[in-house]
């Protein structure tokens, strides 16, 4: 998903999870129990004919009081509040809350277990899946989640005149190229690959194998959709717009009356939560703030409960500040700067000597305070298939930065640099923007800011005029997530992340190499996306800059905060203290 906001994990478990899941296996039946940090027990299970079996959990909760009290957490305003179309961080983050999926990543190890599905399996490797849900599962409106609540939103979402910003995650189910062709007009308005069986059952075909299908579905474009959603003589803009201002979830926390736009988003418990992490809160008041530093003060004077991305140039006094209220964990998420291929002038040798001639140690050990990691390749460190160097190009060398700018004829007239404001990228931008002037020569820079709700829709209408600062946070664990979603040609914005139009047939090449190797277990797919990454660098599709640490602190008024490698706060285990 998209960032606003400025690693590492210790990934043996979902790598564990990973290959359980990956490999299929023909003996009889098998019954792994591990026990996740909430306590629950989680099995995973081989179906015993062949076939690839998802996680399943055993809700082991026993029935809870009635919450109480209501902490306040920190974000800036959304773009959009529907699962559709949500793909930032900061709307992800409402809907972590209002929404439960298919499969839910444990907070402290990132293990996928399965939520809203009581199973996803496959028995030929899979290409094919049969999805049953759990009992008893309903939507804030009291109306259940079906088999129809899943499809009708994935086919929602998939259709390509909805325009919806989500529509790239469905690329790889059968039927795709037909409701979303890359050219002409559709001939279908539902993905062939979806099929209702029953009121808690669907298939899922895949055009392609992928062992890492379940894996995927935590993610909040696979979220489902209310029956009441799809009510109404509306157009897809009107439909998204309505659902925006209050949306209607499955998860422990339910809306409070309306998005207050540039204000709060107030919910509160949903006390018919089906889930085993029933909430510890009565509500959350997604406190919504223009600026960070503006946040840390109010957390500082007690009117903010919770913030999860402490301001770098805050980190050194964080400590002092909070005491051991102040934590730190790892997290998977890079910061980069892309390159728009439709600014003709941004040529791929321009784009090198860009590149090679920042600084990325020098602006994290000083501007950024030590807070994070660098950043020279874009899987992080902490999945299989990081690499401490992919290529040159992404290495800091100013000699052979400024060689390659001049013989590929420099720069003429100011340079753009993008991002957005109020999340403390002003400093390290005009580092950057110093290392280019001094190194390579460039005399003029235009910063230009806006908040992110207004940036984002810039950069999906290609309005963006020069290099442009965006992050990226784990959406499911595995390297081909750090790939496919930012750099494939077929992801392209405005219905996919490849913010940069990206395209090269040599990456979408070795990405399908390496998703149709993962059949055989991660560890054969790995060469193949790291072959992958190899052409990104080469060809600098986007310049990393660094990996983002999870710095976060909370008032005295609650306890139990903790943030994960998705960046994520666990919801509801905060308890808000007496």
């Amino acid at each position: 998903m998209r960032s606003p906001k400025g690693n590492w994990l210790r990934f043996i478990a979902v790598i564990t999870v990973l290959m359980l899941i990956l490999v299929a296996c023909g003996d009889d039946a098998t019954v792994t129990e591990t026990t996740s940090a909430t306590g629950d027990t989680t099995a995973t299970t081989d179906s015993g004919d062949g076939g690839t079996t998802a996680t399943t959990a055993t809700d082991s909760t026993e029935p809870m009081m009635a919450p109480e009290g209501v902490f306040s957490t920190y974000i800036v305003e959304p773009e959009h509040l529907t699962p559709s179309t949500s793909n930032e961080s900061e709307g992800i983050a409402v809907l972590r809350a209002l929404f439960s999926g298919l499969v839910a990543y444990d907070v402290r190890s990132s293990e996928p277990r399965n939520q809203v599905a009581e199973s996803i399996v496959s028995d030929d490797g899979g290409t094919n899946w049969t999805i049953t849900l759990k009992d008893g599962w309903t939507f804030h409106d009291g109306s259940p989640v079906t088999a129809n609540s899943f499809v009708d939103a994935w086919n929602f979402t998939a259709y390509g005149p909805n325009g919806q910003q989500n529509n790239s995650f469905y690329s790889f189910v059968a039927g795709y190229d037909e409701v979303a062709p890359a050219e002409g007009d559709p001939t279908a308005e539902t993905l062939s690959g979806l099929v209702v069986v029953d009121d808690s059952t669907f298939t899922v075909e895949l055009s392609t194998a992928d062992p890492q299908f379940p894996v995927r579905l935590g993610y909040g474009a696979y979220f489902p959709l209310p029956a009441s959603f799809f009510e109404g003589d509306l157009t897809p803009e009107e439909r998204v717009a309505a659902f925006d201002e209050a949306p209607i979830g499955n998860g422990p926390f339910m809306m409070d009356g309306v998005w207050e736009h540039n204000v709060q988003i107030a919910t509160a418990y949903y006390p018919d939560y089906a889930g085993d992490d029933f909430p510890h809160a009565a509500g959350i008041v997604f406190q919504i703030y223009a600026d960070e530093a503006t946040a840390y003060n109010d957390l500082l004077a007690g009117n903010l409960d919770v913030m999860d991305s402490i301001p770098s140039e805050q980190v050194p006094n964080a400590a002092a500040d909070f005491g051991d209220d102040y934590q730190t964990s790892s997290q998977t998420s890079f910061t980069y700067l892309g390159f728009p291929s439709y600014i003709p002038e941004l040529t791929v040798d321009i784009r090198r000597a860009l590149s090679m001639a920042i600084d990325r140690d020098l602006i994290n050990g000083t501007v950024l305070n030590g807070a994070f990691f660098s950043a020279k390749s874009v899987i992080p460190p902490s999945l299989p298939g990081y690499r401490e160097y992919v290529c040159d190009y992404w290495e800091y060398d100013p000699v052979a930065a400024k060689e390659l700018f001049d013989a590929a004829g420099g720069w003429t007239g100011p340079m753009y640099l993008w991002f957005n404001s109020g999340a403390g990228h002003d400093a390290w931008v005009e580092a950057v923007s110093n290392m280019w002037r001094e190194t390579l020569g460039i005399e003029e820079f235009v910063f230009e800011q806006l908040p992110f709700a207004e940036y984002l829709p810039k950069i999906d209408a290609r309005e963006i005029t020069g290099p442009f600062r965006l992050g990226w946070g784990m959406d499911y664990p595995s390297p081909q997530n750090f790939l496919e979603p930012l750099f494939a040609s077929y992801n392209a914005a405005p219905v996919g992340s490849n913010n940069g139009i990206y395209e090269s047939a040599e990456f979408d090449a070795a990405l399908a190499a390496g998703n149709a190797a993962a059949v055989d277990g991660l560890d054969a797919a790995l060469p193949d996306y790291q072959r992958a990454e190899d052409i990104l660098c080469n060809d600098v599709a986007a310049a990393p800059i660094y990996f983002r640490q999870n710095h976060f602190a909370h008032s005295g008024g609650v306890s139990n905060l903790w943030v994960d490698a998705q960046g994520d706060i666990n919801y509801t285990e905060i308890v808000v203290n007496p």
